[in-house]
């Protein structure tokens, strides 16, 4: 989680987008973001773009990094399998 801060632009307040999230949500100057406030004020950006693979490989390729190996699934049933 990343502390922003809100600055004045012209007569509307922006925030800054860090260059990390930018790389992760695959989009650049001049690309649009749908903006969406829920019931509990929480501020959602998305792109308007349509789904990028790109920005899906990356995000996936850092993730899977970060996952310890695990059991396969069949192996992890087979051992706890009562008969």
């Amino acid at each position: 989680m990343t502390h922003l801060q809100i600055a004045k632009w012209g007569n509307s307040l922006a925030v800054r987008i860090p260059a990390d999230y930018v790389r992760q949500i695959g989009v650049k100057e001049g690309d649009q973001l749908l903006a969406q406030v829920g019931a509990d004020g929480a501020l959602s950006l998305r792109p308007a773009a349509q789904w990028s693979r790109k920005a899906f490989a990356q995000e996936l390729r850092l993730n899977t990094q970060t996952l310890p190996p695990g059991t396969s699934v069949m192996a992890q049933l087979r051992d706890e399998a009562r008969f």
